[in-house]
């Protein structure tokens, strides 16, 4: 048994937790979530909590139950309060701007970067360096964050690149420190 699967996930006020055969679906003030569950999950309902129990027919399976305890708590994180990433630009002339449904980056390439916004995510840009990524999928927020940095992942030797706010990146010495 998961340790982790067996705590129950406090239920807030306003939100609503639906469960039908093998999909379980949490709408609250922000929106409204769905998830595929597997056969050896059963999920239960009560006044302020939900429960996830493991079937017992597939108690060789465990590994699971920790995983869609912790799914469906982020189901609920996440329609109350929501998600966030902060991504830093870091380098000469890097900027970015959302165009319509698209974030338009200028990071270094001899042409201009864009990407489509998914929906159900918002992206603004504060002080042309700093992009914000929100949303209540918290899946759906760090995978877009993560395609973003990986456009300029931060090197270590000048520091330039895209990286997360509070990413710490190991500065390196060049060629010329280590001479003498």
């Amino acid at each position: 048994m998961s340790r982790k699967g067996k705590a129950s996930i406090p239920l807030p006020k306003g939100v609503e937790v639906k469960v039908s055969d093998l999909e379980v679906s949490v709408k609250g003030p922000k929106g409204l979530l769905k998830k595929q569950m597997g056969p050896q999950i059963e999920v239960e309902v009560k006044e302020d909590s939900i429960e996830v129990h493991l079937k017992d027919e597939y108690q060789k399976s465990s590994q699971f139950h920790g995983l869609y305890r912790s799914l469906i708590s982020n189901m609920v994180e996440g329609t109350t309060k929501g998600y966030e990433k902060k991504l830093q630009m870091i380098g000469v002339g890097y900027r970015a701007a959302v165009k319509g449904n698209e974030l338009d980056l200028q990071i270094g390439l001899s042409h201009p970067s864009s990407i489509p916004v998914p929906a159900g995510i918002e992206v603004k840009v504060e002080k042309n360096t700093l992009i914000v990524i929100s949303g209540i999928d918290k899946q759906e927020v760090g995978q877009f964050a993560a395609s973003i940095r990986s456009l300029r992942p931060p090197e270590p030797y000048q520091g330039k690149g895209i990286r997360y706010q509070d990413e710490y990146v190991r500065r390196k010495a060049g060629k010329s420190a280590s001479k003498k």
